[in-house]
């Protein structure tokens, strides 16, 4: 058997200000959207040219709870090709959330509390 990872999904409050935010802070773009007529939900898919992995965010219309997307240690990574233009974004953005100088990485917080780790390109 063979598997490939295809998506990671993340529960969002607020679907505009999430796609905006991984927008700007890592360049991804809507791929495509799903959902019912009557819009109680949505999918959206983001992505880029870097890699076919894709990013879902589900969107509930009506929930105001946050969701429980796992603890800081569940994370998903991004891999820049330049490390200090990308912190420095993500300063001015507000959402360096966790800095390991002695590994080289860092961690950005999600409008939803989700840590996203940022690790330089190999």
């Amino acid at each position: 058997m063979r598997a490939k990872m295809v998506h990671d999904c993340v529960h969002v409050l607020d679907r505009d200000k999430s796609i905006a935010f991984y927008e700007k802070a890592f360049g991804l773009h809507v791929l495509g959207r799903k959902g019912p007529e009557d819009g109680s939900w949505e999918i959206i898919f983001m992505g880029n040219d870097e890699s076919d992995f894709q990013l879902e965010l589900t969107w509930n219309r009506g929930r105001v709870e946050p969701y429980n997307n796992g603890g800081d240690d569940t994370h998903l990574a991004f891999a820049v090709d330049d490390m200090e233009a990308a912190r420095k974004l993500h300063e001015e953005m507000g959402c360096v959330c966790y800095v390991n100088e002695a590994m080289g990485i860092y961690f950005v917080e999600d409008p939803d509390g989700c840590w996203r780790e940022v690790v330089p390109m190999k």
